[in-house]
C-alpha cells in the first residue's frame, strides 16, 4: 500500500483511467456529514462535493463566493442590491423577503438570509456543497441545495498556528490566528480570530481612489466540555464584522437613445450625464448673475441661464467594463452574531443531540444605485434579522438492519427591513422638468396655478420634477415567522448490497408581513397627495401603499431512495423527492398589487395623469420534484475515484423576483420550470507525488411557462397586462451548458526537511447570463481561469511560506448585469452596469504552527 494523499473531490478524465493500469499510490478517504453521519463521501447517495478547510486557507477561500470556482453547477454573486446564490441554475433572486433556495448551515443552524452568505469564513474544518433538494435532514426550504458550513473543534494536545498574507497590488492583509487546546481533563478551547483589510481593485473615476475597500474582523471562543462519560457539549459564541466601502460595478454598456426628446436623442447615458444644457443661454448667462434668486426661480433658470445645466464628472464617459467606475460612492457596514449549544447523548450506541441557536445580524448601506457618476440617486439600507432554533435528533447506531435519523425542529424569526431614495442634487428634478415640458405634461399633471413659485408651474406643465425635489421614498418591511417540524429517514438494509431509505418532513409555518411605503419630504416629514404622487408613478414606477398579510402553511415532503453495491467498489443509487420552499411578501415592490390608478391630484382634478402600476405583495410556496441517479466508484485498487449523477427537478409556482425596469422588484411564481443534466467528478493518485482532480457539470434549464418575465430594454411587452415578456421556453440566469475545473497537486520532500508543494488549476465555464432578464448584450462569453500556488514548508508542517497567483491570465468577467435604473426609462438610453471579477493577483502567505 503506497503513500495516501487527500485532495479536493474532482472530476477524472476516462482517458487517463485507461493508461494507468499499474499499481498507485491510495487515495485517503474523505469523510462528509451530509446525511448527519460520519459518512465516506463514496458512500453517501447524494451529488456533494467536499472541501477541507486547510485547503482553503491555502487557496485564500475567504468566502462563499470564492467556492464556486471548484464547485461546478454553483454560483455566488453579490447584485446591486442583494446577493445571489445558486445552484443547478435554481436561486432565489434579489428580495429581502425571500429565505434562499440554497440553504447554508453553520454547525447545523440554518443561516437563511442572503446577506449571511457575504461573511468572510474563519476557522473551518470543512464546507460540503449539496446540489439538488436537501429538504429531510436540512430543512424545507434547501429546494436547491445546500451549503453546509463546520467550525473546527478544540482540539486535545495544546496547538496554535497564525497565518499571514499579503497581496501588494489591492494592499490586501489577512491575520489568521488559532489557538486551542485542554483547558482540564473535561474541558477543551479553540479561540479563533481572523482580520481582513484590503483597497480594493476598481479605480473610481469620481473620488480618486481604489475599491471596493474591505475591513473584515471576526472573532470565535468554541469550547468541548466531557460532561460526562456519555454526554458531551460543545458552546460557541462568534461576533464579526464586515464593512466595504465602494463596490466592484462599473456601467458596461452604452447605447444611443431612442427617446423623442431632442435633448436626449442620438446621445448615450454617458454623453447626457456628461454635458446637457437647455435651452442654449449664450449671452444671456451674464443676466443670470445680476437677477435677484426670486426671479431665477420662477423662471426655473440654473445659474448659467438655462432650465436645464447638467455637468457631471467626465468620468461618466467611461462605460466598457474596465474595472474603472464612476460613482459617488457607497457603502455596506455589517455586525453579525451567533450563539451555539450543541449537546450530544449517547446511550446503547444511539446518539441523542440537542443544537441551540441564537443568532442575527445588522447592516447599513448606502448605494449609489443609478450606478452613475452623475449624482442622480441613492438609497438608503438598513435591515436588522434576529433568529432563535431549537432542534433535537435522534441518530440510531450504524450497521444495524434498520438505522433511523429522525428529529423535531422549532425556529422563530424577526426582520425588520427600511430602505429610501434620496435625490442629492438637481439632475433629476432638471431632466423631468424638460421632459415634462417637451412631451406636453406628460411627466405629471396638468395643474396651472397650484404652485405660484415659478412660471412653469403657473402654467401647469414642464414643472413635474419641481414635485421630485428633495424626495425620500421610506419603506418599511417587517417579518415574523414561526416553524415547527418534525422529520425521520430510514433505512433498510435488506441484504449487504441492497439499502432502502424512505424519508419525510412534516413542516408547519406561519408568517405575518407588512410593507408601507411613503413620499417624504428631506426632514422625515411625509408628504401630502400631489403632483408628487403622478411624478414618482411616472418616473419611479412607485405608489404610496400600506399592506398587511398572514399566511400558513402545512407541507410534507417525502424522500425514496434505492441503493446498489454493483461491487466491492462501485455504488449506484436513485432517489425521488419532493420539496418545498416557503412563502412569503415581497419587501421590494414599489407598488402594490392592486389594479387601482394612482391618487387624483387634488390641485389637478381634471388635468390629472394617473397610472395603473401593478407590483406584488404576497407570493406562494413553491414546490420541487426531484429526481436523481447517481453512480460511486473507486478505481485502480483505490488510486482512483469516479462520481456521476444524473438528475432532473421539475418545479411548480418557482418563485422569481422581476425587475419593473426602474428601480422596483415584483415577486411572483412562475408557473413551472425543468433544470436537469449530469454532473462528473473525480480524482486520481498519478504518482505518490502527484494528484489529478477536477469536476464537470452539464446542464440544461428552462421555463416551462413564464408569462411574468422582465423585458429587456428596447423589448415591446408581449403579455397582456403591457408590462412583462413570455419567458417560456427560455433558461434561466446563470446556466451555462457545461462548466467545471481541474488540478493537478503536487507534493514531494527536499532533503531531509523541507517539503515542496505545487498545485495549479484551471476554471471553466460556456457562455451563459449573468442580467436576470438573460439580455443577450451583456452575456458573458465562456471563458477559463487559471490559479496556482507553490509552497516550501518543514517536513513537518511546523512553517511554511507560499506564493499565491490568482486569475493568472487576468479574464474579465461579468459576475452579473442588469439594467442601469432610470437610464431608459428617463433618457431613452439603453445602458446596464455589471459586477466584475478580480484581476490577475499574486499574494505571499506565510504560516507557522506550534
Amino acid at each position: 500500500m503506497g503513500k495516501r494523499i487527500s485532495v479536493l473531490s474532482s472530476l477524472l478524465p476516462l482517458s487517463l483511467l485507461a493508461n494507468l493500469a499499474h499499481a498507485a499510490p491510495m487515495l485517503e478517504e474523505v469523510v462528509v456529514t451530509a446525511q448527519l453521519r460520519a459518512q465516506s463521501l463514496q458512500d453517501v447517495p447524494v451529488s456533494v462535493s467536499a472541501i477541507g478547510g486547510e485547503k482553503m486557507m491555502e487557496a485564500g477561500i475567504a468566502k462563499i463566493e470564492d467556492l464556486q470556482a471548484y464547485v461546478p453547477n454553483f454560483t455566488m454573486s453579490e447584485s446591486g442590491i442583494g446577493t445571489d446564490i445558486y445552484i443547478r441554475g435554481i436561486g432565489s433572486g434579489e428580495n429581502q423577503g425571500f429565505e434562499q433556495s440554497v440553504g447554508m448551515y453553520v454547525d447545523g443552524i440554518a443561516y437563511g438570509r442572503a446577506q449571511l452568505a457575504r461573511a468572510p469564513f474563519l476557522d473551518l474544518s470543512r464546507v460540503e456543497v449539496l446540489r439538488g433538494p436537501q429538504n429531510i435532514l436540512l430543512g424545507k426550504n434547501s429546494i436547491a441545495g445546500a451549503i453546509s458550513i463546520q467550525t473546527a473543534n478544540p482540539s486535545e494536545y495544546a496547538e496554535g498556528n497564525v497565518q499571514v498574507t499579503y497581496e501588494p497590488e489591492q494592499n490586501e492583509r489577512i491575520i489568521d490566528l488559532v489557538v486551542s487546546g485542554p483547558i482540564n481533563d473535561r474541558l477543551g478551547y479553540r479561540f479563533a480570530v481572523r482580520k481582513r483589510e484590503l483597497d480594493g481593485f476598481m479605480e473610481n473615476l469620481v473620488l480618486d481612489r481604489d475599491e471596493a475597500q474591505r475591513a473584515e474582523e471576526t472573532f470565535r471562543i468554541k469550547l468541548a466540555w466531557d460532561v460526562s462519560d456519555n454526554v458531551t457539549a460543545k458552546f460557541k459564541i462568534e461576533a464579526g464584522s464586515f464593512d466595504v466601502v465602494g463596490r466592484n460595478s462599473e456601467i458596461i454598456t452604452n447605447y444611443a437613445s431612442d427617446s423623442d426628446v431632442f435633448l436626449f436623442q442620438g446621445r448615450t447615458y454617458g454623453e447626457i450625464m456628461d454635458r446637457t444644457t437647455f435651452p442654449e443661454a449664450g449671452g444671456t448667462a451674464a443676466l443670470t448673475g445680476v437677477l435677484p434668486a426670486p426671479v431665477l426661480n420662477f423662471l426655473q433658470l440654473q445659474p448659467n441661464g438655462s432650465i436645464i445645466d447638467i455637468d457631471s464628472d467626465e468620468g461618466v464617459l467611461n462605460n466598457t467594463a474596465d474595472r474603472k467606475r464612476h460613482s459617488n460612492g457607497d457603502y455596506s457596514n455589517n455586525d453579525t452574531y451567533n450563539l451555539t449549544a450543541n449537546v450530544d447523548w449517547y446511550r446503547d450506541d444511539h446518539q441523542f443531540t440537542s443544537i441551540t441557536g441564537i443568532m442575527g445580524y445588522e447592516y447599513d448601506e448606502d448605494c449609489d444605485c443609478d450606478f452613475t457618476g452623475a449624482p442622480l440617486f441613492q438609497v438608503e439600507f438598513q435591515e436588522e434579522y434576529q433568529q432563535f432554533s431549537q432542534e433535537f435528533r435522534w441518530i440510531s447506531p450504524a450497521g444495524e438492519t434498520f438505522e433511523y435519523i429522525a428529529g423535531a425542529y422549532f425556529q422563530y424569526s424577526e426582520l425588520d427591513f427600511f430602505d429610501s431614495l434620496y435625490l442629492p442634487s438637481d439632475i433629476i428634478p432638471q431632466l423631468v422638468n424638460a421632459a415634462d415640458l417637451l412631451e406636453g405634461g406628460a411627466r405629471g399633471d396638468a395643474d396651472p396655478g397650484a404652485d405660484g413659485s415659478s412660471g412653469f408651474e403657473l402654467l401647469g406643465i414642464g414643472d413635474a420634477g419641481n414635485a421630485l425635489r428633495g424626495i425620500r421614498t421610506p419603506r418599511d418591511f417587517n417579518s415574523e415567522s414561526t416553524i415547527a417540524s418534525t422529520f425521520m429517514q430510514a433505512t433498510w438494509n435488506m441484504a449487504d448490497t441492497f439499502r432502502l431509505t424512505l424519508g419525510g418532513r412534516l413542516t408547519w409555518e406561519n408568517k405575518e408581513g407588512a410593507r408601507k411605503l411613503e413620499f417624504g419630504f428631506e426632514d422625515g416629514t411625509i408628504q401630502p397627495l400631489g403632483e408628487v404622487d403622478t411624478a414618482a408613478a411616472v418616473s419611479f414606477a412607485a405608489e404610496r401603499h400600506d399592506l398587511k398579510g398572514e399566511r400558513e402553511e402545512v407541507q410534507f415532503a417525502p424522500l425514496v431512495n434505492l441503493q446498489w453495491d454493483a461491487t466491492d467498489d462501485l455504488m449506484t443509487y436513485f432517489s425521488a423527492s419532493r420539496g418545498y420552499k416557503s412563502g412569503g411578501f415581497d419587501a421590494r415592490s414599489n407598488s402594490s398589487p392592486s389594479a387601482d390608478p394612482t391618487p387624483i391630484n387634488p390641485n389637478a382634478p381634471t388635468g390629472t395623469n394617473q397610472k395603473v402600476l401593478i407590483g406584488s405583495f404576497e407570493f406562494e410556496e413553491e414546490e420541487a420534484l426531484s429526481f436523481e441517479l447517481g453512480v460511486k466508484s473507486s478505481l485502480l485498487e483505490g488510486a482512483a475515484e469516479l462520481n456521476a449523477a444524473l438528475f432532473r427537478t421539475e418545479f411548480d409556482n418557482l418563485q422569481v423576483s422581476v425587475f419593473d425596469g426602474t428601480l422596483g422588484f415584483n415577486v411572483g411564481n412562475a408557473a413551472s420550470a425543468v433544470s436537469q443534466g449530469i454532473e462528473l467528478d473525480g480524482r486520481m493518485a498519478l504518482t505518490e507525488n502527484l494528484i489529478l482532480a477536477g469536476g464537470l457539470a452539464f446542464l440544461d434549464f428552462e421555463f416551462q411557462d413564464h408569462q411574468l418575465g422582465t423585458c429587456i430594454q428596447d423589448q415591446t411587452p408581449d403579455n397582456a397586462n403591457g408590462i412583462n415578456c413570455d419567458y417560456s421556453g427560455k433558461t434561466n440566469q446563470y446556466v451555462a451548458d457545461y462548466s467545471g475545473n481541474l488540478m493537478l497537486a503536487y507534493e514531494r520532500p527536499l532533503a531531509n526537511s523541507l517539503m515542496l508543494r505545487a498545485n495549479i488549476d484551471v476554471i471553466f465555464t460556456d457562455d451563459y447570463h449573468p442580467s436576470p432578464n438573460l439580455d443577450d448584450r451583456i452575456k458573458q462569453d465562456a471563458y477559463q481561469t487559471f490559479n496556482g500556488r507553490l509552497a516550501l514548508s518543514s517536513i513537518d508542517g511546523e512553517w511554511e511560506v507560499a506564493l499565491l497567483g490568482k486569475n493568472l491570465t487576468d479574464e474579465l468577467v461579468v459576475l452579473y448585469g442588469v439594467d442601469a435604473p432610470t437610464a431608459k426609462t428617463i433618457t431613452g438610453a439603453t445602458t446596464h452596469h455589471g459586477l466584475v471579477n478580480n484581476p490577475r493577483t499574486f499574494a505571499l502567505q506565510a504560516s507557522y504552527r506550534w
